[in-house]
């Protein structure tokens, strides 16, 4: 079930799969609609006879019209977008053209203008007068009259998305409110509230088992999803241990070693691929398993604004203020722990968790390198760092803040020409040099 809600989430952020559905959507409506004016003679009078006189040559003259203009205006903006859009991918990296193509405004416009072409070519193709049978679809062409009044409206907002969207500071703010949703849905409980278990000893489980045998991957790509609870239900099943070597985001090729399987007797290669069933692979990361993946992207926007050609540390304070905000949740969160149990408490399967200190290290790693030429970013993730460490929950996460904080002074030593300012940024990581 995880795995079909998986590629179900998949799907729907498809650029194609919602603009698809709204179409088959409007053909549903145009068979309806035009059932139901064949069911009631319907002849427009008062303000609506203003709007469409009911004859045959004025449906077709109207239905004409809209059909034309939305397929014209459906191709005409959208090649703009995509060529603004193209512009600016150059400043905030190549992975913003995936965010607009998962926006879901963007795919309901496309959705909605080629719906509307579509239905008014269902609509005026039904229409007829001759001299034995005479077919005007009124209810039909007034909807087609409504709609393209929406579409009308729809492309005004859809305007003006565009237009804030490509903004660095709206582009940073989406980024970093879909790094945070990820981040709930992926660590949801708070310190204390997990389920804790006593660390294993791994070794005294291993020796448990006669056979040990590798588990290869089956073919080459990013890991996009593991499904942990088919894993675990496997391995429960053919009795089993399994020692996982990567996880979700990670790069492999076809047939690398991804993990260990210990086990009583030989596995089969049938049993082998049932295990590898639950793995997901792809030609790029995605944000449902991997956690990196939305800091990296916040990363790649710093690291760009740094660089010569563009020199915009507005934009990598910016970022750096949101990773700031992301890492002090994840100081409250408990990080899942590596050990999977089966229904009888016997430990199965051990993944390659995420650690608060790795996410650290994604976080402000590459931005660090980045900035050393920029005075005011490096004070600001000095800053930054302190706030999470007044926040931190244990102590390793607060050796994990020192141990960064004094890579960055470090670097300024060797990279500042200012004396002031080097002595600013020492003044702000007083708590990281004093440990």
């Amino acid at each position: 079930m995880n795995k079909i809600q998986f590629l179900w989430g998949k799907l729907v952020s498809t650029f194609w799969f919602i603009p698809i559905l709204i179409v088959v959507l409007a053909i549903g409506m145009a068979i309806g609609l035009l059932y139901l004016d064949n069911l009631y003679n319907y002849q427009p009078s008062g303000v609506v006879q203003l709007v469409f006189s009911g004859s045959a040559d004025s449906a077709r003259s109207v239905l004409s019209t809209i059909s034309g203009a939305m397929i014209g205006v459906a191709g005409t903006v959208f090649s703009l977008t995509l060529v603004a859009l193209t512009l600016a991918s150059s400043q905030f990296g190549p992975r913003l053209l995936n965010n607009f193509m998962h926006d879901r405004l963007n795919q309901v416009v496309l959705g909605t203008y080629i719906a509307t072409y579509v239905y008014c070519l269902l609509v005026l193709n039904s229409v007829s007068q001759n001299d034995s049978l005479q077919f005007i679809p009124t209810i039909s062409v007034f909807m087609a009259i409504l709609a393209t009044v929406a579409n009308i409206i729809l492309l005004i907002v859809f305007i003006h998305h565009i237009a804030i969207s490509i903004q660095a500071d709206r582009v940073i703010a989406d980024i970093s409110s879909s790094l945070s949703r990820n981040m709930k849905t992926l660590f949801p409980d708070q310190l204390g509230e997990g389920n804790e278990k006593p660390t294993p000893n791994l070794d005294e489980i291993r020796n448990k088992f006669q056979q040990n045998s590798v588990l290869l991957a089956g073919e080459g790509g990013y890991l996009q999803y593991v499904d942990e609870g088919l894993v675990t239900e496997i391995a429960s099943e053919l009795d089993i241990l399994l020692l996982l070597q990567i996880r979700p985001g990670a790069f492999v090729v076809e047939h690398q070693q991804i993990g260990e399987i210990y086990s009583l007797a030989p596995i089969s290669p049938g049993d082998l691929d049932r295990i590898q069933d639950a793995f997901i692979y792809g030609q790029s990361r995605t944000t449902q398993q991997d956690a990196e993946f939305s800091i990296h992207q916040m990363v790649e926007i710093a690291a760009r604004a740094l660089s010569p050609g563009i020199n915009d540390p507005f934009t990598a304070i910016s970022c750096v203020d949101n990773l700031c905000s992301t890492l002090c949740y994840l100081t409250r969160v408990q990080f899942p722990l590596p050990y999977r149990y089966d229904e009888e408490n016997v430990l199965r399967v051990v993944t390659d968790s995420l650690t608060f200190e790795g996410m650290l290290n994604a976080a402000f790693n590459q931005i660090r390198q980045f900035a050393v030429g920029s005075p005011s970013v490096m004070i600001r993730l000095v800053e930054a760092l302190k706030t999470i460490h007044t926040l931190s929950e244990d102590q390793e996460q607060r050796e994990a803040v020192e141990r960064h904080t004094r890579m960055i002074v470090r670097a300024a030593e060797k990279h500042f020409d200012e004396k002031n300012d080097l002595q600013d940024l020492k003044e702000r990581s007083n708590f990281a040099l004093q440990t």
